[in-house]
């Protein structure tokens, strides 16, 4: 995977607890901790990213 030009997801919490930040590359997400950007990051296509993101927004996953 290229260098990616990393952003903290609209979907972090204000206060900085549950940050996460997104990048992307191609047909490909990548995922990380922004409090541990040392570590591995989780990859996954677009559409796999869509439907996380909507059972996020419909408040599927807790």
């Amino acid at each position: 995977m290229p260098v990616l030009k990393w952003r903290k997801s609209s979907y972090s919490e204000a206060s900085g607890n549950a940050c996460v930040e997104i990048a992307g590359s191609g047909d490909l997400v990548a995922v990380r901790d922004s409090k541990h950007p040392e570590l591995p990051s989780t990859t996954m296509g677009r559409e796999a990213w869509a439907h996380f993101t909507d059972a996020l927004g419909k408040g599927l996953l807790s």
